[in-house]
């Protein structure tokens, strides 16, 4: 006659058991963290592309006869984009580490204090690469611009 406790078969089936769950709370552990990770790095692309992608849309909107032009102001550059019919220019430009658009009437001041965040950048700077190309810099990189109208620049 055997006892119950001579048979190791109970210790080895908790074990396995056991050995099982930790194995399988490892898996949750390390998919969560690689979801956070993947998340993280989509948000920051997303941020990035987002910026660019606006600056292309606004200028290739008002992509006019003479409405692209920028100049250098207190805050740095100012991309403008002007509206002949209404008077009234987009400006574009750098304040306290964001980029702000402000629509006001061609000619006036800044008020930075009226202007639409667009995004955080440390950089921003507008160039004329060629008679219809204009080169944007930001932090998130830079945005070549073919002009269709080849009236932009300053």
């Amino acid at each position: 006659m055997t006892e119950k406790g001579d048979s190791p078969l109970g210790l080895y089936t908790i074990g396995i058991a056991a050995l099982f769950l930790v194995g399988f709370l490892l898996l949750v552990v390390l998919g969560a963290r690689s979801y956070r990770d993947t998340v993280e790095v989509q948000n920051g692309n997303m941020e990035t592309r987002s910026l660019l992608s606006y600056l292309a849309t606004t200028v290739k909107g008002n992509d006019t006869a003479g409405a692209v032009s920028f100049e250098q102001g207190e805050a740095g550059d100012i991309l403008i984009l002007t509206d002949e019919a209404s008077g009234y220019a987009i400006r574009i430009y750098r304040h306290n580490g964001d980029l702000v658009e402000e629509y006001s009437a061609a000619g006036s001041q800044l008020s930075p204090e009226n202007a639409q965040v667009i995004g955080p950048t440390e950089v921003f700077s507008v160039e004329q690469t060629g008679e219809d190309m204009l080169r944007v810099t930001t932090d998130a990189g830079q945005l070549m611009l073919h002009l269709r109208s080849k009236g932009g620049g300053a």
